[in-house]
């Protein structure tokens, strides 16, 4: 009986077999595919989120600044009140206006030429001397000169641009018979100083009411010029 060989007997693969090969390939490269585009869509989706987070907070620190800054102002307001009064004397017109109670007044009313000579500035008056280059809050001037002599120190600058030339009449004078116009300027005063001058004819002499500085005209536009008023 001759010997029986018992190594395997090799059988090639059959169709079958390679299409299941194929489609496993082909499945572990969508699974490949598949992972690699969840892995990039979350990863933009985080960013995103990120980015959303990130815009967010800014918005809210923006918004609480905003906010700070808008409690700030309402209290600053509320310490300016309730408002200081200055009344002139009768003889000159009874000229009257409020100003913040935070500020402080020097008022000379003793000279014949200028019998109405105020400072006004917050906390404490600075010295008055013309070696002062303070900016006052308010200045408030009657003087004898008359309201062309006045007006005219100040048409080259309005010529110029300096300075932005309007008419003015008091608002509570508005309907007040006697009542001249006067003129308000706003811009480039002097060399050193920035702000809104109010010049206008009150009987026989000119009414000069003005601030040095921009930073006092919040102030000087709702308070005190809404307040001013004399009698013709």
């Amino acid at each position: 009986m001759p010997p029986q060989n018992s190594a395997p007997i090799f059988q090639p693969a059959t169709p079958r077999s390679s299409h299941s090969t194929l489609i496993m390939t082909v499945l572990g490269i969508l699974l490949l595919v598949a992972l690699v585009f969840g892995v990039w869509a979350f990863s933009g989706r985080q960013s995103a989120k990120n980015n959303a987070n990130s815009q967010a907070a800014s918005a809210a620190s923006a918004a609480a600044a905003s906010q700070k800054t808008t409690d700030q102002a309402a209290f600053a307001d509320q310490l300016k009140q309730p408002y200081k009064s200055f009344t002139g004397p009768a003889t000159y017109g009874s000229i009257k206006f409020s100003y913040p109670k935070t500020w402080s007044a020097y008022v000379d009313q003793s000279g014949s030429s200028e019998p109405i000579n105020g400072y006004f500035y917050p906390d404490i008056v600075p010295a008055v001397n013309s070696n002062n280059n303070t900016a006052f809050a308010l200045r408030v001037e009657l003087v004898a000169n008359t309201y062309s002599s006045e007006i005219q120190q100040y048409q080259s600058q309005a010529q110029q641009g300096a300075l932005k030339a309007s008419a003015y009449v008091p608002a509570k004078l508005a309907s007040t018979a006697g009542v001249q116009r006067g003129t308000r300027f706003d811009g480039t005063l002097n060399t050193t100083q920035t702000g809104s001058l109010i010049i206008i004819p009150v009987r026989d002499q000119t009414l000069l009411v003005y601030t040095e500085s921009t930073d006092f005209l919040n102030d000087f536009n709702k308070i005190v010029l809404p307040s001013l008023t004399f009698s013709p």
